[in-house]
């Protein structure tokens, strides 16, 4: 998988380079000095990435809400936010190119920090909810080295500050990086890992990812570009050698587990205190102007979360792919990040045979535990727009008819409403119009009304562009090259009282 001979930009993938790329559309820019503090309350609702230049009692430079707007993950992809999801699929596809390169040569071993001189505490780690455990790095991606396939595993965990040296983490179940930890412990071994802080929007979103291979090149495939990376100090794990932050150490297998939490998760509720590892710091790594990177997670504002934008791009991913197996013509797939990134999935698909609407909503449902409420729309209805679907779901659907529900599936631990059981029930909206088979056009009635565009062939006049057929009034316009209507309006007249034209049920006019 080395490629030595691929060119190296050990800055085109650095975190503080797109941050700079940001207009002051996308990026709010504070240069005055700010507490540690009093940075959750300035990102939350926050539409805008916020760079901090000064913070706490040693001026760290911070950023955070990088990731959180869909439109900023597009801008990482160089695409539209229409295009981000095509875009990351075609990436996906791409092999990996990794180039192992020295340390003296890896901006990220610019400054090493070793013994006393690697302490968690001096980072610039805030208190992001009220009632969170304590302050948390919440933009990690773990890299560790699964011992049975010898592959580099690549996720996002979250670390509770417990000590200068020593740090709570959420290993979750199901995850691969809990089996990997717990191989490890049936050996009595620690698990060596490092957490990268601070890295380009893209490595974020390869770190979602949930697929059989070797993460490291899942890296590299979404940067569409040769992954740079180097060895550890203090283990053997391979990281991106231009990335900000490198915290290396150990997962502890050995101690005892003790309270983690609670921290708001991403529903925008809190998650429990639950029994959780370690992580003991061996060394820090860093650039020498590095900038830390926060993840905003939870809140009243779902849709302004880095969590909720990440969730979602890996929603679609895991979607999209089953839907090409269930249906035959799917247009687009949005994960909500209101919802989450997770529970509200989207679907615009041209139903070409009954029932594939259902057959699409049969397909997410079961593909993605996560997936609560799965919404199916015609191709003219713009999933991006709140709007629209409210709209769609107003006029196109009907419960008694278009409601599907599937009850009794898993669910997830952290919804309320599941209250405890550890059981949900799917629903599925079908908001597509009536199945017209191909080549018949739907009715007037089920047409959606658009400013007219007058394009068509043009004719000498009224009488020789209806003897090709019946016409709207729009085409007659366009027949005649009329930029008016009221000249047709009395051609029209002079052809009635004439009694050579009438209208048919659809409203358009013909000759008798």
């Amino acid at each position: 998988m080395g490629d030595r001979s691929a060119p190296l930009d050990l800055e085109r993938f650095r975190l503080r380079r797109f941050v700079d790329s940001l207009g002051s559309d996308e990026l709010e820019r504070r240069d005055e000095p700010i507490e540690l503090a009093d940075i959750a309350s300035v990102l939350e609702g926050n539409p805008r990435a916020v760079l901090f230049s000064k913070t706490g009692s040693r001026n760290a430079q911070l950023c955070g809400n990088v990731l959180a707007s869909r439109s900023r993950m597009a801008l990482a992809f160089g695409t539209t936010r229409e295009g981000l999801l095509p875009e990351l699929l075609r990436r996906l596809a791409e092999p990996p190119r990794i180039v192992e390169i020295s340390r003296e040569m890896a901006p990220v071993q610019s400054v090493v920090l070793e013994g006393d001189a690697a302490d968690l505490t001096a980072l610039p780690v805030h208190l992001q909810h009220r009632l969170d455990g304590a302050p948390y790095i919440s933009a990690a991606i773990d890299y560790a080295t699964d011992p049975t396939a010898g592959w580099t595993n690549v996720g996002i965990r979250r670390l509770m500050l417990r000590g200068r040296r020593k740090a709570g983490m959420d290993c979750t179940v199901p995850s691969d990086l809990r089996n990997i930890m717990e191989t490890h412990a049936r050996r009595g071994e620690p698990v060596p890992v490092a957490f990268v802080v601070g890295a380009h929007p893209t490595d974020y979103v390869a770190a979602t990812m949930r697929l059989p291979v070797d993460e490291l090149g899942l890296v590299a495939s979404l940067r569409g570009a040769p992954l740079p990376v180097v060895k550890c100090i203090t283990n053997e794990l391979r990281v991106p050698a231009d990335a900000e932050y490198v915290l290396e150490g150990f997962i502890d297998t050995v101690s005892p587990v003790e309270p983690e939490g609670p921290y708001g998760e991403f529903l925008g509720y809190y998650g429990e205190v639950k029994r959780n590892p370690y992580f003991r710091l061996s060394a820090i790594t860093r650039r020498e102007d590095a900038l830390f990177q926060t993840a905003t997670i939870s809140g009243r504002s779902l849709a302004c979360t880095d969590t909720a934008q990440l969730n979602a791009l890996r929603v679609e991913t895991v979607a999209w792919s089953a839907l090409q197996t269930a249906v035959r013509d799917v247009r687009a797939v949005y994960a909500t990040p209101a919802s989450g990134g997770s529970f509200h999935v989207r679907i615009a698909m041209n139903q070409r045979v009954a029932g594939e609407a259902r057959n699409a909503i049969a397909a997410v449902m079961g593909c993605l535990a996560n997936v609560k409420h799965v919404f199916v729309v015609d191709p003219d209805i713009d999933i991006y727009s709140d709007e629209q679907v409210e709209w769609a779901l107003a006029t196109r659907f009907q419960a008694d008819r278009d409601l599907v529900i599937q009850p009794g599936m898993r669910s997830m631990p952290l919804d309320p409403s599941a209250a405890g059981t550890g059981a949900w029930a799917k629903a599925g909206f079908d908001m597509t119009l009536a199945f017209a088979p191909a080549g018949q056009s739907r009715p007037v009635a089920l047409r959606v009304p658009e400013p007219p565009r007058y394009e068509g062939k043009r004719h000498a006049s009224l009488a020789s562009a209806l003897a090709e057929g019946p016409m709207f009034f729009e085409h007659l316009m366009a027949a005649t090259g009329s930029r008016d209507g009221r000249d047709i309006v009395r051609a029209l007249e002079t052809m009635d009282e004439e009694g050579r034209i009438a209208r048919d049920a659809e409203g358009r006019y013909f000759l008798k």
